[in-house]
Formats: C-alpha cells, structure tokens, sequence
C-alpha cells in the first residue's frame, strides 16, 4: 500500500496516477505543465497481472488483514496484555489494516469486472484518487513511521534499559502515535488540493459510438508553473523521510539487536553456570520478545525494500531524463511490490503465535474462556543485558 508517468495514447486519451506508495498505484512519470489528463485505468495498470491480482486476490488478502489484525487487537490490548510494545503493535496493526481496506472498493468496482477497461466515470474521480492513492499514503506511510518506532524502542529497552522505565511507558507510546499519526496526513495534505477534476465527454473504449463522462484533471493555479519544484520537494522528501531513513534506520537496528541478542545469550549461559535460572529464565524471556520483534521488522524491511529501490530508479528517471527500466516492466515491478507488500500485512498474526506463549495462550482464551495463567514476574518486569554487562530490572510489560 510511488510513481508518475502519464503518456498518451494514439486517440489522445491519457492516463493518470500519483507517484505515491500505495498498495494499487503504480509508477508514472510527471506530466508536462498543463498537460490535460484523463483517468484510463489500462494505460496504467498491465491488465493481464493487475486484474487477477487487484480484482480477486487483493480483496481476499484485505479480508483476511481485517480478521488477523482485528484478533491481533484484540489479544494485545487485553489487560494482562497492554505494554507500549504492545501498544505499538496494535497502532501497526491498525495501520495496515486500513491501508488495504480502503483501495477495496477500486479493487472489486474495476478490476473485478469489465469496468476496468473503461474510461473512469466522472463520479468516480474523486473516490478513485482518494481512496486508492491519497488515503492509503497516508496509513502507510504511519505504519513505516510506527515500525521505525517499534525497533527504536527495543533498542532502548535491549541496549538502554535503565532509561525505558521512563521513556518507553504507554502514555508515551500513545502521544508519540497520535505525533506520527498527525504528521503523516500534514506529508500528504498538499495531494489532496493540486489538482482540480472537471467532466468531459469521451468516446466509450467499450460500446462502439457512445459517450462516456470521463475526468480531466489540471493542476491548480498554486501548482501551475512550479511543477518541477512542487514535486521535487514532495517526492524528494517521500524517498528519503519514508523510505530511505526508516529502512536504513531499521536495517541498523536490527543488526544491533541480533548482536545484542547474542551477547545476551552469553550471559544467560553465564548465569546458568552460575546457577541463577530465574535471571536466566528472564534473559530468554527477553531475547524471545526481541527475536520476534526483529522477525517482524525483517518482515517489514523485505517488502518495503523493493517498492523503495523503484521509487529511486523513478526519481532517476524523471530527473535526468534517463531510461533505466522500460515502462511496462516498471508498471509490472510496482505492481508486484505492492501485491507483496499487501500479503505481509495478515502474517504477523502467524508470528506471534509461532514466536509468542503468552500470545497463543491468550489468543485460544478468547475462544475457550477462562484466565491466562500469568508468571507476573516475567511478564510485568524483566532482566535486560545493559552496555555496561549489568544486569538491569525494567517496566517493559512485555506481555508477548
């Protein structure tokens, strides 16, 4: 759930897509100053892949995201569950979700039937972009920034521990997600206010001498004349803010938890000998938690990483006037990477439940009744490894 290029076709119609990270928008080029261009799904998306995928797979996928990230809810934000990990997880949870559910009625409208190869009504303009493309932005791009903030806390929790007591709290969890939140939709304001859409009559791409009232998109006046400004500065600030720097930033982090994970698996052993099981015991409680946090974040990177590399090559592209990959291969590359990165989002319910007890635990709870049965010593407070070699006692309720 970012790309421009709008060519023209031999009867002069022209279709149209944002340079946007979505989970149906491919990659296009940025039109010329005051180019007229009219919304023809076709010259957009290869129909012989984006059908299938956008018009079947896709809702079943977001059906099954709904299901697993509602139960995912459900079980973190229980009592005995809530921890700003948790928190943290459930605000991701939520973010995906509603990344792929609102591109749904795209999906099932065109791509499920013979719509798609019609040009756009006019009526539908205006719920195609801010559905599939301005919408989705804006959930995505908070679920990137709240991953960022999941490894960032671990790392805190792993590497600084006598510092998460009072960094890392669920207040604090909850302000910086409502911060994130707030910034995401301010990074895509200006998408909803540059162009304007007028209705103009088309000749029918599916009845032969009929008319169809399709859209004609132009820039805004406060847009007009500053094109190459404009969105230098807006997808210039998506590369490096959205993609570059939280999956660099991830990238480093988790190299830094898998190393501190294996210092404190030399600890535990160091404990172990010394006969200390329950300090023990804590250590693999916690390497357990930051093992399954790094798999979703190892996750997260494998999906993203792909749609990243071709928002670059775009941005290549439209600046210097280069060919690096052929329009059609791009518009098949993006739309893939979206396909996958959509799949990623209902299998962190499967992570949890292969990496977490506590989670299953609560999960078949749900269904059989009855209380979890809670070791409130590993569960409310746990031993981290600290820079130092200490051994510290910290508020991360890592229920997971």
């Amino acid at each position: 759930m970012d790309g421009m290029i709008d060519n023209i076709s031999a009867d002069s119609k022209m279709a149209t897509t944002d340079m946007s990270t979505t989970l149906n928008s491919t990659y296009h080029s940025t039109p010329p100053p005051m180019m007229k261009k009219y919304l023809f799904l076709p010259m957009m998306f290869p129909g012989q892949y984006s059908v299938p995928i956008n018009g079947y797979i896709s809702p079943i996928l977001v059906f099954l995201t709904i299901i697993n990230n509602t139960l995912v809810c459900v079980v973190l934000l229980k009592r005995h569950m809530r921890s700003p990990t948790n928190v943290l997880l459930a605000a991701m949870a939520i973010s995906d979700m509603l990344t792929g559910v609102f591109p749904v009625p795209i999906f099932i409208y065109f791509f499920g039937t013979e719509r798609f190869r019609e040009i756009v009504p006019y009526e539908w303009c205006y719920a195609y972009k801010y559905l599939s493309e301005y919408i989705p932005i804006i959930f995505h791009t908070a679920s990137i920034w709240l991953t960022m903030a999941l490894a960032i806390q671990r790392y805190i929790y792993v590497c600084h521990s006598f510092r998460a007591r009072t960094w890392c709290t669920i207040p604090n969890v909850i302000r910086g997600t409502v911060v994130i939140y707030l910034i995401a939709i301010l990074s895509q304001l200006c998408r909803f206010f540059e162009e304007e859409i007028t209705p103009v009559a088309l000749p029918s791409e599916l009845h032969l001498n009929q008319t169809v009232i399709g859209c004609e998109f132009g820039h805004r006046k406060w847009v007009v004349g500053k094109l190459d400004i404009y969105y230098n500065i807006y997808f210039g600030f998506r590369v490096i803010f959205i993609h570059l720097v939280p999956c660099i930033s991830l990238v480093v982090m988790n190299a830094l938890l898998i190393y501190a994970m294996r210092c404190a698996q030399r600890r535990r052993m160091q404990l172990l000998r010394q006969n200390k099981k329950s300090e023990s015991k804590k250590l693999k409680d916690s390497n357990c938690t930051t093992l399954m946090l790094v798999a979703v974040v190892g996750l997260f990177l494998l999906v993203e990483f792909p749609l990243g590399i071709l928002m670059i090559i775009m941005i290549v592209e439209n600046t210097f006037g280069v060919s690096i990959i052929e329009r059609e291969t791009m518009n098949i590359l993006s739309l893939m990477s979206n396909f996958f990165i959509l799949l990623s989002y209902p299998l962190n319910f499967f992570i949890y439940c292969g990496m977490s007890k506590q989670f299953r635990e609560t999960f078949k709870r749900l269904f059989t009744g009855g209380q979890v049965q809670l070791d409130r010593d590993y569960s409310q407070y746990m031993t981290l490894p600290t820079e130092n070699g200490r051994t510290a006692v910290t508020g991360d309720e890592t229920a997971l």
